[in-house]
């Protein structure tokens, strides 16, 4: 088995580092997590740079912050029935697939992806994300080594 192919909307197991934990200079993530790829930049000769959202059970303070994923949509990655969101103001980057990217099953590559997230979904996370993105309202980790 291989990775995943990254793409926009595909769910990954990723060991997410938090913004402001990176600022106080931890430099791996406390635990796997479901993260969204919204990013992919192709580099010819080079393998990708990904850039990935969190996904969390703590509901945002401010709506605007974050997109709650639908429970059939969870059901079908097979993630748990808790309360979902997809977070808006911060980000992960790191060239595809890097040492933070975490199959489920060991030995199996491909089991790093929950699956696609669905079309209208996706679009609705571009749309609040370049809205943010304009407003420089999103902070970005670089996870690259």
């Amino acid at each position: 088995m291989s990775w995943p192919v990254p793409q926009p909307g595909l769910v990954i197991r990723y060991s997410y580092l938090w913004e402001r934990k990176a600022r106080e200079g931890i430099e791996e993530g406390a635990k796997d997590r479901p993260c969204a790829i919204v990013l992919v930049l192709l580099r010819e000769g080079d393998a990708p740079i990904v850039r990935v959202l969190p996904v969390t059970h703590s509901e945002p303070a401010d709506p605007a912050d974050a997109l709650e994923i639908p429970l059939p949509t969870k059901r079908r990655l097979g993630l748990d029935s808790d309360r979902s969101w997809v977070v808006l103001t911060e980000a992960n980057d790191f060239i595809w697939p890097g040492p933070d990217l975490r199959p489920a099953v060991s030995g199996d590559l491909s089991s790093a992806a929950y699956g696609m997230l669905p079309p209208g979904f996706v679009k609705a996370l571009r749309e609040r994300l370049t809205d943010r993105w304009r407003k420089a309202d999103t902070k970005a980790v670089s996870r690259t080594e």
